[in-house]
């Protein structure tokens, strides 16, 4: 076989290989995908999806397309492997694969494994950013993560690393930021807690979990970081949940009333 033969063969290859499109699908409620992740979703040949991906959200793909459920329970991650074989697998078969994840795919999302890994195979990729909990779910309990007279400074840490070895936040800086966010971290809220008051927080300091932001179950927990834990595990809270410790959850209260005066007046003008 001559070398042009090969090289022709080769091109030929590449060619016949798909894509994979990975999609940020947001907290699940589909009102909240952003135009090019629906029309991403739309031309999907495939859809990968992982849990908290509402029916809406499948629902826009094309009747044809297959639906691969591939979500992995709240501590689990050994699915991963599988998933990126099955990526590749699905583009080697000539397909527009849409992976369909919760949030943001490089937020917490593994997202840059998933791309490292399909860029290593050999297989073209578009990344389509979503909206993360750490900013939509304090915004449906009435958070505003920054405010002028509150919070200048905003820090997004995952709750998964709080207890053992792979523990490699810096609480000492953490506890300098005036908004924390924390994700996947409902079975860590205690340690988290204790982490923060002994890197210097005050036990007064504010805190909430939001429960299952812009579902149906939505339930939001307040207290202080000397209570959270407790309020947490007396409401039953499961994941998927936010918290968010800062000044700023105060306000919360202020802009519920704000928001219900407001509502208020607009029905007496109608």
């Amino acid at each position: 076989m001559t070398q042009s033969s090969v090289s022709a063969e080769s091109s030929a290859e590449m060619a016949k290989t798909g894509k994979v499109i990975l999609v940020g699908a947001g907290p699940g409620d589909p009102d909240l995908l952003t135009i090019r992740a629906v029309q991403r979703i739309s031309i999907g040949d495939v859809l990968v999806y992982d849990r908290l991906i509402q029916q809406g959200v499948l629902a826009l793909a094309k009747p044809s397309a297959e639906k691969i459920y591939m979500g992995k329970p709240p501590g689990h991650h050994t699915r991963q492997d599988e998933i990126h074989a099955l990526l590749v697998e699905k583009a080697r078969e000539g397909k527009t694969v849409i992976r369909i994840k919760g949030g943001d795919p490089f937020l917490f999302g593994r997202g840059g494994e998933e791309v490292e890994y399909l860029a290593e195979h050999g297989i073209s990729f578009e990344v389509v950013p979503g909206v993360s909990s750490c900013l939509s779910a304090p915004l449906s309990a009435g958070i505003a993560v920054t405010h002028r007279e509150a919070s200048s400074s905003v820090v997004i840490v995952t709750g998964h690393n709080a207890e053992g070895n792979d523990d490699r936040v810096d609480w000492q800086a953490v506890a300098r930021i005036d908004t924390s966010v924390f994700l996947m971290c409902v079975h860590n809220v205690e340690t988290i807690a204790q982490k923060l008051i002994g890197a210097g927080r005050s036990l007064d300091t504010p805190a909430a979990m939001i429960q299952m932001a812009f579902w149906d179950g939505e339930h939001v927990i307040t207290g202080t970081l000397e209570s959270i834990a407790a309020e947490v595990h007396r409401a039953g809270i499961e994941p998927p949940a936010t918290l968010v410790v800062g000044e700023v959850v105060r306000l919360r209260h202020k802009l519920q009333q704000l928001i219900a005066s407001h509502l208020e007046r607009k029905e007496v003008y109608v």
